[in-house]
């Protein structure tokens, strides 16, 4: 690059080759560097360079600036000067009175403690976009000024840009991502449950939390689900990602879970069915999730997880473990085969779901943060909302916090006493043949009368147990069991045996012999199903809802 030819570009560059023309002839030496002659001719012009920066009368040059200029002086900030457009911006104002009657805009502004600031430290400081009463916006910047027109000690330069339109932009940008944001929390909360579902055996309660103002929402969600037969699903997932494309996903998510949860299928099939459907939502769109099933009859928690974090129990005598695994990767993955776990959860226990967001710390370790909560739930007693409070307070969340939160807990009561004798249980084996059918008959004529039901509700209980059992002689092998439980809502008949075959309900003709027993089940009960059960074999249950108190 010829440095010559630039650097002969720059005003003062120019005037100091000027200067030199007066006295020194150009050379006319082409090819060395030199300016050419049409630039020396221009450089020797007469013509005045004009005034130079510090000739400039500086209250000319302030009285000119577009930016509000004001210099006050002494302690007190006496007025020394104020400028055109500061006079324009706020009205004329007293010379030599202090800033505080003579510029009450800036004791609005709250800047009279930094005009003291700037004066003892001798420094400048700024502050952005401060709102005047007359609606308009400034930046303003303080600088110490040595000495004043007085003499009286130094003073501040007060130096006002108007940012209006700057600041209004940033006002609808935010506004903007207000309404977005609302927008995806409103779309969040209407997709999770509006009021949890009540199972019998369980007591249960949920939170979620948004993120905090600066963190779009995420795809967390929760869900409990009764499948019949006195079982419960459970459910608790994040879909990653923010806005409204996540919550989106997760409401997807949540619709297929309760359609597949109708089937009764085991958790691990569960999973393996979302995954393929995250798949085709979205192949860049991936999500952990636990689906849990308790059965009331087992004392286990039953569940399946896709890269979710673990599920925490704490027992009655307040000990405390977690789930173990297997924890296949998240769905949407694709090419894996999950599997199903356990959990004990007797009478007395409180388990826990949530997600990453209530144990992920950007500076802690997330086993840190898991074991933190597991201690929290080693104290925390209570209801079921108590309990999760409790945990939300201990894990630190807060209204901006900058991710969402879903917490899931679920309670086994430990029932004695009045309450104990509610929920019941009897059952029977059934070894076949032509005398299990009457057995059953008897065996359950003789539990509802001891429970001391209604003469109309004995009675189809009964009938709905000896059609059960029928059912499962012509249809199913043995071993059979036929299984009376009462809640304090309802009465659950349940058989089950060695066939894994399902049974389905259908129109008999009046030629056939058989096809109207799970008719007539389905006619008289409340409710009826039936599922495979995990070590072979099905079970076929049907429900009678109890009459309330003082009906």
């Amino acid at each position: 690059m010829n440095f010559t030819r630039w650097s002969a570009r720059l005003p003062g560059t120019q005037r100091r080759a000027a200067a030199r023309t007066e006295h020194t002839a150009v050379p006319d030496r082409r090819g060395e560097g030199a300016v050419p002659a049409a630039r020396a001719e221009q450089l020797t012009d007469d013509a005045s360079p004009g005034l130079a920066v510090d000739e400039l009368p500086v209250r000319e040059v302030l009285d000119r600036v577009p930016a509000l200029v004001a210099l006050v002086h002494g302690p007190d900030h006496r007025v020394a000067y104020v400028n055109d457009a500061y006079i324009a911006a706020f009205g004329s104002r007293p010379a030599a009175a202090p800033a505080r009657e003579a510029l009450p805009e800036l004791e609005e502004l709250g800047l009279l403690p930094l005009l003291d600031q700037v004066l003892r430290s001798a420094k400048s400081r700024t502050v952005k976009s401060r709102k005047v009463s007359t609606g308009r916006s400034y930046t303003f910047t303080c600088t110490p000024v040595e000495g004043s027109p007085e003499g009286h000690g130094g003073g501040v330069l007060i130096f006002a840009t108007d940012v209006t339109d700057h600041a209004e932009a940033a006002e609808r940008l935010r506004a903007s991502e207000r309404d977005q944001r609302e927008t995806a929390v409103t779309l969040q909360r209407s997709l999770l449950p509006q009021e949890l579902e009540e199972p019998d055996d369980l007591r249960i309660a949920a939170t979620y939390l948004p993120g905090g103002t600066e963190a779009a929402v995420g795809g967390d969600w929760y869900d409990v689900i009764t499948l019949g037969g006195g079982r419960t699903a459970l459910v608790i997932g994040d879909v990653m990602g923010r806005g409204v494309r996540a919550a989106a996903v997760m409401g997807q998510l949540r619709t297929a879970v309760r359609a597949y949860a109708r089937l009764d299928l085991p958790p691990h099939e569960v999973l393996q069915l979302l995954d393929g459907l995250a798949t085709e939502i979205d192949a860049n769109q991936i999500a952990t999730c636990v689906y849990a099933i308790h059965d009331p009859n087992e004392g286990r928690l039953v569940y399946a997880s896709a890269g979710h974090l673990p599920i925490l129990v704490r027992n009655e005598d307040g000990t405390t473990h977690r789930g173990d695994e297997p924890t296949g990767p998240p769905l949407g993955t694709g090419g894996w085969l999950h599997a199903s776990g356990s959990v004990p959860l007797g009478p007395g226990s409180t388990a826990v779901l949530y997600t990453d967001g209530l144990v992920e710390r950007r500076d802690e370790d997330l086993d840190e943060g898991i074991a933190s909560l597991e201690r929290a739930l080693a104290g925390a007693t209570g209801t079921p909302q108590v309990v999760c409070d409790r945990l939300v307070r201990a894990a630190g969340v807060t209204a901006e916090h900058d991710d969402d939160v879903a917490v899931l807990v679920l309670q086994h009561p430990s029932r004695t006493g009045p309450d104990g004798e509610l929920f019941r249980n009897a059952a029977l084996e059934l070894l076949g043949g032509v005398e299990a059918t009457p057995r059953a008959r008897a065996f359950a004529s003789g539990v509802l009368t001891s429970w001391r039901f209604p003469a109309e509700l004995h009675d189809l209980g009964v009938l709905a147990a000896s059609e059960l059992v029928a059912n499962s002689l012509q249809h199913g092998t043995p071993p059979m069991r036929l299984r009376l439980r009462r809640t304090d809502r309802r009465l659950i008949i349940e058989v089950t045996d060695g066939d894994d075959h399902l049974p389905r309900r259908r129109r008999a003709e009046p030629a056939d012999e058989a096809g109207r027993g799970i008719a007539i089940v389905a006619t008289i009960a409340s409710n009826w199903g039936s599922r495979r059960t995990p070590g072979g074999g099905k079970a076929v249950w049907c429900e009678f809802a109890l009459p309330r108190a003082g009906s």
